[in-house]
């Protein structure tokens, strides 16, 4: 896994969820920048998905390689299916999905660098 891109991916996964949890609090629903600002995080996991199954196809492996690609397979799922949800809840309701599935891609990645190399334990 490339350091870089994790600390990319958590960083820009934070700044959406404040966002979203400012516009939540607004009483605001979710608009399309909040679509755009997802669909730039979807390319960032989706460039550690390909980056890691290179790696993986390179003879790099994590010990426990299926519970690595589990996990993620689900971050590569979570900014689309959260934003097409967000999107279809009119409500304030709507950025609070993002900002949740926001918090939740940072813990994902740590444990995905923590499957990787266990000895950054």
């Amino acid at each position: 896994m490339v350091d870089a891109l994790t600390t990319t991916i958590e960083i820009a996964s934070l700044i959406i969820a404040v966002w979203c949890l400012i516009t939540t609090f607004r009483d605001r629903p979710m608009l399309v920048p909040h679509l755009v600002a997802m669909g730039v995080l979807w390319l960032l996991v989706i460039g550690q998905a390909v980056v890691s199954g290179v790696l993986m196809a390179g003879g790099e492996r994590p010990a426990e390689t299926v519970t690595f690609i589990g996990y993620l397979a689900t971050i590569v799922l979570i900014p689309p299916a959260c934003a097409v949800w967000g999107f279809m809840e009119r409500s304030r309701w709507g950025p609070a999905v993002i900002a949740f599935a926001c918090l939740i891609l940072p813990v994902m990645i740590v444990r995905l660098e923590q499957i990787w190399d266990p000895s950054r334990v």
